[in-house]
């Protein structure tokens, strides 16, 4: 007997383990199958996430419905539909590359219905009995043994999903494309789906709650009262403000350092760590431990938040951020978890609300705050909720927790005040919507009392402009004359054109607007065409900046997708094409593949130019694209140009490649460039493979 319970448990552990981790291997997954259709931006992870937490709430809905109303042939019928929808989005999903008519479909619609859209066909129904698995086995062994509810099958569901994603970037992402990670998951599906089947029929009988009719099961003793309504309201709050930590400081890192699986990874880790302790090992964080500690990180990361133009260096903000998200998301899954129901009857309900506290707060930071707040306040906001939660699971505790809470909540409060009143300042125009959060700041500065524009994305500048007779018609920040992009343009033409020092009938292509400064480079008879995918970007430079008014050029602008508008279009053969999207916020690995590399020497002229934008405090593309240009069999050089303050410069590297060597030998272009530096862990990138793990600078 104790045999044959000690196998049912074993299978019941090992199909909860195998379904979790198949859950949260999926996500980077799919995610990252989806980042190039949408031009990279660091969105789309979170509105992913937003659908995740979605989909599980959903799975749980369906786990609390088959409890009670068992349909055996409806479930077996679903793991084998399941199946088969997972076949074909491994081996079927964009099988000619990101660039293909069904990704045009996608996002040619608004990204986060596209988003949804392809993730419900893609990975919806083996997500769902996925995600539906550990809730129902619970209450399955629950049911066989006669006894309490197994929350312990909980938490080891998040260990086996923590692993998962901890092995994605350091295993699986670096050695393995994603077409060949798309049929090895669904292999493992396939063997989760004959496990789950093989369980649901051996305990059917078992499982049934027929077997203590009339009610679902005996009634409860008198030590187990009805829930009340407050505990299953914060059943909902208490996992609500987790989520919303969880989506603020996931936003902020992928917005503001690099839209790539790791940095989704690591709050989402910190996040079911926490929920792991809470289920696993309550008693090893004291409530009273865990207050205090949360209070101290809150007060820190506010202060710093105060800075409302400053940022840290990567590895000090991301552990400032994950400590302080591992002990708030600790606080609210430790306090639900203490609110738990002890009926059985009830465990689905107690993870139907938890479900639906992740989806609202996720919702609430990657869809609604966007649509709300001209300006990112979600860090700020989180905190705040966080307060308010802390002040109504703490208020029995005495009054030394009524005095600390409703303090803490105001002074968070007043935070968000404070940083809405920071951002204003100096700002005449804000703009937020799924591509980042977009603003101008104005100011009266050096030199000659002038006023200067710069339009940032974040803490990320695209573009200052310096309004005085002298310099409002010179490129500033990194597009300066002596950058890599001046000596391109300045130089492209020599020998071809016949035309003195190249200055007439330049066909010049970029890969991202920002301010404009580039049309600043435009003579008569050139002809500047900029590639945007941010609808917001092209108003502010015509209406708050002059580069593109005050331009020679012939200006173009097109909307959407760079890589995709260039496939569609025929040959521009531009002498020069910039591509300038890599200085921050997302990187956008798509545009750095060897395929995107195809699609740019077609838009060439006869031995035009490449001009690679690589500035990044965070990231050495340096190895990268001299990789790329090897490959293609181009040569490749890198400019630096140095800081020069009093005409608004800043220190830019940038990467020139030609296929023409007569370019690299004329004197500007030779004493100005230098050799790249390769690094050998890198590998090629190409629409099935990229890793940007050995290139962070940490």
């Amino acid at each position: 007997m104790a045999r044959s319970r000690f196998l049912s448990r074993f299978l019941f552990g090992c199909v909860v383990f195998l379904a979790s981790f198949l859950l949260f291997l999926v996500e980077p997954i799919a995610a990252k199958q989806l980042l190039p259709i949408f031009g990279g931006s660091a969105a789309v992870w979170l509105t992913c996430l937003v659908f995740f937490q979605t989909a599980l709430l959903c799975a749980y809905l369906y786990a609390h419905w088959l409890t009670r109303r068992p349909q055996w042939t409806f479930h077996f019928t679903l793991l084998l539909v399941a199946a088969a929808a997972a076949i074909v989005w491994a081996f079927h999903w964009l099988d000619n590359g990101h660039a293909t008519s069904q990704a045009s479909n996608y996002a040619s619609g608004h990204p986060v219905l596209a988003i949804f859209s392809a993730l419900s066909v893609s990975i919806g129904l083996p997500f769902l009995m996925l995600g539906a698995t550990s809730p129902l086995l619970q209450v399955w062994l629950a049911r066989i043994e006669t006894g309490g509810i197994p929350y312990r099958l909980f938490a080891l569901s998040n260990l086996a999903s923590l692993l998962a994603l901890a092995a994605y970037p350091t295993l699986i992402e670096p050695n393995l494309t994603l077409r060949v990670q798309r049929v090895a998951w669904c292999c493992g599906f396939a063997v989760f789906a004959l496990l789950s089947a093989l369980l649901t029929w051996k305990t059917r009988s078992a499982t049934l709650p027929s077997q203590t009719p009339p009610a679902i099961e005996p009634e409860p003793q008198p030590e187990t009262p009805p829930t009340p309504l407050l505990h299953k309201l914060l059943w909902l709050l208490l996992p609500m403000g987790a989520a919303m930590q969880l989506s603020a400081v996931t936003s902020y890192i992928t917005a503001n350092i690099a839209a790539i699986p790791l940095l989704w990874i690591l709050p989402l880790a910190v996040y079911l760590l926490t929920l792991i302790i809470a289920f696993q090992f309550p008693g090893l964080t004291p409530r009273g431990l865990v207050t205090r500690l949360l209070v101290v990180m809150m007060a820190s990361l506010g202060y710093m938040m105060m800075k409302v133009d400053e940022s840290l260096p990567i590895s000090i903000g991301i552990l400032f951020f994950l400590v302080e998200l591992f002990i708030a998301c600790l606080f609210c899954h430790n306090e639900a978890y203490a609110l738990r129901p002890a009926r059985t009857s009830q465990s689905t309900v107690f993870y139907l609300y938890f479900a639906a506290g992740g989806a609202l707060g996720s919702f609430l930071v990657g869809i609604a705050f966007p649509l709300i707040f001209r300006f990112n306040y979600d860090l700020a906001l989180s905190f705040f909720v966080t307060a308010v939660l802390a002040l109504a699971v703490t208020w029995s505790s005495g009054w030394g927790q009524r005095l600390l809470w409703p303090t803490a909540s105001f002074l968070l409060l007043v935070l968000v005040l404070f940083i809405r009143t920071a951002y204003q300042r100096d700002t005449p125009v804000a703009v937020r919507n799924f591509y980042g959060s977009l603003r101008v700041k104005q100011v009266i500065g050096y030199p000659v009392t002038a006023v200067i524009r710069t339009l940032s994305n974040g803490n990320i500048q695209h573009g200052t402009q310096i309004f005085s007779s002298e310099l409002s018609k010179i490129p500033t920040t990194y597009y300066a004359p002596d950058s890599g992009v001046g000596v391109a343009i300045h130089n492209c033409c020599l020998g071809r054109t016949g035309q003195v020092n190249g200055k007439i009938g330049r066909k010049i292509g970029v890969v991202g607007l920002g301010a404009g400064t580039i049309a600043a480079y435009g003579q008569p008879g050139d002809q500047i065409r900029f590639y945007e995918i941010n609808p917001a970007v092209a108003p502010i430079a015509h209406n708050l900046f002059t580069y593109i008014r005050d331009s020679g050029a012939q200006i173009t602008i097109v909307d959407g997708d760079a890589r995709a508008s260039l496939l569609r279009e025929p040959p521009q053969n531009f002498d020069v094409l910039v591509i300038d999207a890599f200085s921050g916020d997302a990187i956008p690995l798509h545009l750095l593949t060897t395929q995107a590399l195809e699609i740019y020497r077609r838009q060439l002229a006869p031995g035009g130019v490449l001009a690679f934008h690589i500035s990044n405090q965070h990231v050495d593309l340096e190895p990268e694209v001299a990789l790329l240009a090897k490959a293609a069999g181009m040569k490749a050089m890198l400019v630096s140009s140095p800081t020069n303050p009093d005409r608004g410069e800043f220190s830019a590297t940038w990467m020139l490649l030609s296929e023409d060597p007569a370019f690299f030998n004329q004197p500007e272009v030779f004493n100005q460039s230098h050799e790249p530096h390769e690094n050998p862990k890198v590998r090629l990138w190409t629409d099935d493979y990229s890793s940007l793990l050995p290139m962070l600078r940490w």
